[in-house]
């Protein structure tokens, strides 16, 4: 396989410039997109026609972002350092801001699972040294019952998260190891028999960070020079190289072959020649 049989085009589009820091991008099946820009404080909406408006604002500084089952943003406050569930009214709600009593240093990407409990990652880059009261950098699942359960904690840095097409693969990346990790999920979501999948080290700048999967189990991680892509059996088909450093994508449109990448100051666009894995 080479990158040409995944892709349209390998240059990246760009739709629109001049945010701060952009991350976390989903695609929600009423047609529009929704992305965080970090230091702005403030989720951006982008309408079919690419026409972008602030979302919320204030954020909490969020980075990832996912959907829940009923269709609801989850959010990665980086700000508040907390797990969030915005209403349909516009009302937010935390869903973890703790663990074992201690506040969580700084949840970074999220998934949710067909059953409805949710993954994150909680490395510390949101949080001043001094203020950190967990001493390790999690792998969490918030039960659909609302429980909140350690399942890593002997990452340097996790970041991205993504489910393999039939849930049975949860991958997790190590931005300052550099690689990807695969565990087997259990009948009752717990994560076991965790295995480096993938490495990632390069002599670009960089480490790997956003990852999504498209319907056939391709593995899209943005990590150093780029965008890097798996085959289902972790053979790297290559990496595509923008104009910035990319740092989360999410597949949209509607039929989920657009893929869309927050790379640092810009947001830009690839057409795929798979779909990729709904969020709902």
């Amino acid at each position: 396989m080479q990158l040409a049989d995944l892709f349209e085009s390998l240059e990246p589009e760009r739709i629109e410039t001049g945010f701060q820091f952009t991350e976390g991008p989903v695609w929600h099946p009423e047609g529009y997109l929704l992305f965080s820009d970090i230091p702005a404080d403030t989720i951006y909406r982008v309408s079919a026609d690419h026409t972008i408006t602030p979302w919320r604002q204030p954020s909490g500084n969020a980075n990832g972002l996912t959907l829940d089952r009923q269709g609801r943003l989850v959010a990665c406050e980086h700000g508040n350092r907390r797990v969030s569930l915005t209403m349909p009214d516009g009302e937010v709600r935390p869903l973890a801001t703790h663990y074992d009593g201690k506040r969580l240093n700084s949840p970074n990407d999220v998934v949710v699972r067909s059953d409805g409990s949710i993954y994150f990652t909680d490395p510390p880059y949101g949080v001043q040294e001094e203020a950190r009261e967990l001493p390790f950098n999690g792998v969490y699942r918030i039960s659909p019952q609302g429980a909140i359960e350690l399942w890593v904690d002997d990452f340097d840095r996790p970041n991205g998260l993504a489910f393999s097409p039939n849930e049975a693969v949860l991958y997790v990346d190590d931005t300052v190891r550099r690689h990807i990790r695969a565990f087997d999920v259990g009948a009752d979501g717990g994560l076991s028999n965790g295995r480096i999948w993938a490495d990632m080290d390069s002599p670009d700048a960089g480490g790997p960070d956003g990852m999504k999967v498209d319907r056939e189990g391709n593995v899209y991680c943005t990590g150093p020079g780029g965008l890097w892509v798996f085959t289902p059996g972790a053979e790297c088909v290559g990496v595509i190289r923008g104009p910035e450093q990319p740092a989360n994508l999410a597949f949209g449109g509607a039929n989920l072959n657009t893929l869309y990448i927050t790379a640092r100051t810009s947001l830009y666009t690839l057409r795929t020649k798979l779909p990729g894995m709904p969020v709902l």
